[in-house]
């Protein structure tokens, strides 16, 4: 298990596994880099906010906010927090990822992440009856009272189920 897991499988139990995600991610060094800090997680983890505000540190050559920073405050947030909804019993990867800037970045941005409970279900059911399924996520960036859109990122991630993958992994080796 990795050691991301494992700090999320022990601190959860001690301070929950909202807390743990909020914390976890503003705290690694990996995530800290993008320069975006989550704001907040619901209980249940459907929910997370983060906020990419624009400084020194994430500024380009013209001024606003580096492309770069926007794709990773954006990228780890929907396989994490599936993974954490689905549990260990499914294997999530994220499998590709689009970008699309729709203008530059010139103020602080924010990103809501969702998952509905109708989601996870058909998630569960589709990978139950095809061991494997795919999904797309789009996250849009705006800022802070959602009336402008700056970017939008669009990853497809792929969940099977664990043994699955396992067997299917293990044949293309054959």
């Amino acid at each position: 298990m990795a050691f991301y897991q494992k700090l999320t499988e022990i601190g959860s139990k001690y301070v929950g596994i909202a807390k743990i995600f909020k914390w976890g991610f503003n705290l690694s060094p990996m995530y800290r880099r993008s320069t975006a800090r989550i704001l907040s997680v619901s209980q249940n983890l459907m929910n997370v906010t983060v906020k990419l505000p624009i400084s020194y540190k994430n500024r380009n050559y013209k001024g606003t906010i580096f492309g770069g920073s926007m794709f990773s405050a954006v990228d780890p947030i929907p396989m994490v927090q599936l993974i954490n909804l689905l549990g260990h019993k499914y294997v999530v990867w994220d499998k590709s990822a689009e970008i699309f800037f729709k203008r530059p970045g010139n103020e602080d941005l924010y990103a809501d992440f969702q998952y509905s409970e109708k989601e996870l279900q058909e998630i569960i059911s589709k990978v139950e009856i095809n061991k494997e399924f795919e999904i797309v996520k789009t996250t849009q960036l705006t800022n802070k009272n959602k009336s402008i859109l700056f970017c939008e990122i669009k990853k497809r991630i792929y969940i099977a189920d664990k043994e699955f993958f396992k067997n299917k992994r293990n044949k293309k080796i054959e």
